[in-house]
């Protein structure tokens, strides 16, 4: 039997760039896909932080991290939809407690 939902981690980097504003509504805006399309579980923006290494010529990023449940189809567009926003550093989704 297929499972229903999941619980999954999604890491995203936004490009401090952007500023503030433009920070803010792309959190805005996935946190709004992500209770469109499944359950917010948790949101914690953890702000600029340096990055590991450069990403982009650039030195740091703003970490959001999301821990949210869905269908086993969402993370795939969900993770389409972060691809191609512009301003995405970089972004990874994982599968929670399997």
């Amino acid at each position: 039997m297929a499972k229903t939902s999941a619980n999954y981690e999604l890491m995203y980097i936004i490009d401090v760039d952007l500023g503030e504003e433009q920070i803010a509504a792309m959190v805005e805006k996935f946190k709004a896909l992500i209770e469109a399309n499944g359950t917010l579980n948790e949101l914690e923006e953890m702000g600029k932080r340096k990055l590991a290494y450069l990403i982009n010529d650039k030195p740091e990023g703003y970490y959001v991290l999301v821990k949210f449940t869905s269908g086993p189809e969402f993370p795939a567009e969900l993770d389409r939809v972060l691809k191609i926003t512009d301003g995405m550093m970089r972004s990874l989704i994982t599968v929670v407690g399997e």
